[in-house]
């Protein structure tokens, strides 16, 4: 087992390919959810824009975007009673390519409330980089949506993603977290990123990041309560020239957590 004490600063050069996380980190244990089979989540972007997910069997649905649409395959995770994380790839060539798309959506069935991200490629400077846009809805038509929190903010989280892939977060402030490879196959690696919290309910959080280093986007829940976290990394394979699709889930613990001194005298 690699222990922090042996490792040491690597280089940005000497990183290896988003691949690399795929064997350790290994299938996703959470099982799949057939109760969203049948039914149609509908909401607005905020301008005005109709997306529609028609979930036609408990592994394919058909989505619709304005004038864009499409047919998929889909997993739907029950992550609380009546609260669903919903994954699934489009894309003109199967999500083989650079044209391929990653949504998810976190939805609240109890009320309405709705997340979705859509991860995708863009060229910057010659290379391939990731980036994710939000919308946040109602599917009932109610005004209750998504809401930023600081929640996660000065704590420590231990994740376990398998029994060779561990990593532990810092949470500095809502906008910034700091991530390190504690072992498995980026054992040693560490960065400081950016990132975006949303509270779904008591101690369930959607969080999202995106790396500097490597073209990874990352959307999942956090539940605190049931200590674990459920998601996807979605990025950019160099090497291969496609895109890697990593769902996950992992067991937690919380470390600590940071609170500063309040500092009363006056300078």
């Amino acid at each position: 087992m690699t222990t922090t004490e042996l490792q040491d600063y690597v280089p940005e050069e000497e990183w290896p390919p988003v691949s690399t996380m795929l064997d350790g980190f290994g299938d996703q244990t959470l099982p799949a959810s057939p109760a969203l089979a049948a039914t149609t989540i509908s909401f607005q972007t905020a301008d005005g824009t109709l997306i529609e997910h028609n979930f036609l069997t408990t592994s394919t649905l058909t989505w619709s975007e304005g004038d864009a649409s499409g047919t998929a395959a889909y997993k739907a995770i029950e992550a609380r009673p009546g609260i669903f994380i919903i994954d699934f790839v489009r894309g003109q060539n199967q999500g083989k390519d650079a044209d391929a798309e990653n949504v998810t959506i976190v939805f609240d069935q109890s009320t309405g409330a709705v997340t979705a991200a859509v991860s995708r490629f863009v060229s910057s400077d010659g290379k391939v980089r990731g980036t994710t846009d939000f919308t946040h809805s109602n599917a009932g038509a109610e005004a209750t949506v998504h809401q930023r929190s600081s929640d996660l903010v000065g704590k420590r989280i231990f994740y376990r993603y398998s029994d060779v892939e561990s990593y532990e977060h810092i949470y500095l402030n809502q906008g910034t977290f700091t991530w390190h490879c504690v072992r498995g196959g980026e054992a040693g690696l560490a960065d400081t990123d950016r990132c975006m919290t949303w509270a779904v309910a008591e101690d369930l959080y959607i969080f999202f990041w995106t790396e500097q280093v490597m073209t990874v986007e990352a959307v999942l829940l956090i539940d605190l309560r049931e200590q674990r976290s459920i998601g996807r990394m979605f990025g950019w394979d160099n090497p291969a020239a496609e895109p890697v699709t990593l769902p996950f889930n992992s067991r937690l613990t919380v470390l600590n957590t940071t609170s500063y001194p309040q500092d009363t005298h006056k300078h």
